[in-house]
C-alpha cells in the first residue's frame, strides 16, 4: 500500500495527576529526519520514541511532541532561571523602545511576570518516572496506528492520480507506435526521392556507401527501444504502486528514466506527430514527478 510522507495525528492520556496530548505531523524530505519535544526528564523516553517511528517510517522530515501537565499541588511548579531572565530583558526591550516613542509604561506585577511564557515551569517530580514512561510509551503504538491511517489514505489518492497519470503514458505510447509507422513510410518516400537526386547529380557514388549511410540513418532515427523501454516503466510503475513498502525513491528513479526516453523521443522523431507525442510525454512525466515527491 502506497503511504504519504505528510501525515498527522494527536492523541490525549492520562495517567494518575497526569494529562497529556502526544503530537505527530511530518512533511516531505529526501531521507528521514526525527525531531521530538519530550521532558527529559522521563529517562527513555525520548529513546523509545525515536525506535518506533524510525521503525515504522521509511522517509519524511517528523515531528513529534509531547505537552505534559500535572494537577496542581505542592511542588508542581517551580521558577524557570533562565526563563525569567529572557522576561525581564523582554520587558527591559519593550520598555526602551516605548520610551524611544515617548510611551511610558508602568512596571509590570510579579503576578503579570509569573504569567509570562517559560517563567513557571512544571518541575520534574521527585521519585521513580519509570511508571509514567511505561504509560506514556504504551501509547506510542496507538499513535503511529492513527498517524499510518491518514499516511494511507492520502496515499490511496496518490496512487489514483498516478495511476491515471500512467494510463496516460501508456496511451501515449500506443499512439508513438501508430505513428512510427506512418513515418517509416514517408521516411521511404523522402529517401527514395533524395536518393534518386543524389545519383542524379554526383558521378560514380558508390552504392555500398549510399547503403552504408542510408543504414546509419535508419539507425540513428529508430525509435523501437525507446517505445519499448516506456512500456517496461509503465509496468515497473504499476508493480511499485501495487506493491508493499516505501517505493517513493524508486518511483522518482523511474520518473527520470521516463524523462530521459521522452527527450530520445523527440530528438530522434523527425515527424511532427512523434514530436507531438513525445512533448506530451514530458508533461506528463513532470506531473508524474510532482505527485511522486509526496510518495514515502
Amino acid at each position: 500500500m502506497l503511504h504519504s510522507m505528510t501525515g498527522y495525528a494527536s492523541l490525549k492520556g492520562q495517567f494518575e495527576s497526569y494529562s497529556w496530548v502526544w503530537d505527530l505531523r511530518s512533511v516531505n524530505a529526501r531521507g528521514l529526519d526525527i525531531r521530538l519535544r519530550v521532558p527529559d526528564w522521563i529517562a527513555g523516553l525520548e529513546d523509545a520514541l525515536r525506535k518506533a517511528i524510525g521503525a515504522e517510517l521509511g522517509r519524511g522530515s517528523i515531528n513529534a511532541s509531547l505537552k505534559l501537565s500535572r494537577e496542581a499541588q505542592e511542588g508542581a511548579q517551580a521558577l524557570s532561571a533562565a526563563g525569567l531572565e529572557r522576561a525581564l530583558a523582554m520587558l527591559a526591550e519593550i520598555s526602551h523602545q516605548a520610551g524611544s516613542h515617548g510611551v511610558a509604561l508602568g512596571a509590570p506585577s510579579p503576578v503579570e511576570i509569573a504569567a509570562m511564557r517559560g517563567v513557571v515551569e512544571n518541575a520534574a517530580p521527585e521519585g521513580d518516572s519509570k511508571p509514567l514512561l511505561l504509560a506514556l510509551t504504551a501509547q506510542i503504538p496507538t499513535l503511529l496506528t492513527a498517524f499510518n491511517k491518514m499516511r494511507a489514505s492520502e496515499g490511496a489518492a496518490l496512487a489514483g492520480v498516478l495511476n491515471g497519470q500512467l494510463d496516460q503514458t501508456a496511451a501515449l505510447v500506443g499512439e508513438a507506435q501508430v505513428a512510427a509507422k506512418a513515418r517509416a513510410s514517408a521516411q521511404v518516400e523522402n529517401l527514395r526521392s533524395n536518393l534518386a537526386r543524389v545519383m542524379e547529380n554526383v558521378d560514380n557514388a558508390d552504392p555500398d556507401r549510399v547503403a552504408q549511410e542510408l543504414a546509419m540513418i535508419a539507425v540513428k532515427s529508430d525509435i523501437r527501444e525507446e517505445i519499448d523501454r516506456l512500456d517496461a516503466h509503465v509496468a515497473a510503475a504499476r508493480s511499485l504502486l501495487g506493491g508493499a513498502g516505501p517505493h517513493g525513491r524508486k518511483l522518482d528513479f523511474l520518473m527520470q528514466e521516463f524523462n530521459r526516453e521522452a527527450n530520445t523521443l523527440c530528438s530522434k522523431s523527425q515527424f511532427q506527430e512523434l514530436t507531438r507525442i513525445g512533448l506530451d510525454l514530458k508533461h506528463i512525466v513532470d506531473q508524474m514527478r510532482e505527485q511522486v515527491q509526496n510518495v514515502e
